[in-house]
């Protein structure tokens, strides 16, 4: 089940259960589609691998209590600015590896 993280970790800004803006990566890092796309290009700075668009959770239940009500989002803040010099060499170490491939 996806912790549904409530905030970008670097700039902290809010990311809502439904917010078409969160991204996360294979081990649900959680970033806004601004700070991955201008300061992380596509490298998520704990592991390396690329990111994709978090899903939504319903926040309805359509079915099977398979929804917000049973299911809400995390609550725990982890922010973790990234440095941005730092973060620009890892990822130029992996620029030439697509995300599907680290």
């Amino acid at each position: 089940m996806l912790e549904l993280r409530p905030t970008c970790e670097h700039c902290n800004v809010a990311l809502p259960p439904d917010s078409p803006d969160a991204r996360i990566c294979s081990f649900e890092c959680t970033f806004c589609a601004a700070c991955v796309e201008q300061i992380l290009g596509n490298v998520c700075p704990n592991c390396g691998g690329g990111f994709v668009p978090r899903p939504v959770r319903p926040k309805r239940n359509w079915k099977g209590d398979n929804y917000l009500g049973v299911y809400p989002a995390g609550t725990t803040v982890r922010h973790r600015p990234v440095d941005p010099q730092a973060h620009a060499q890892f990822a130029a170490d992996l620029d030439a590896i697509p995300p599907e491939k680290r």
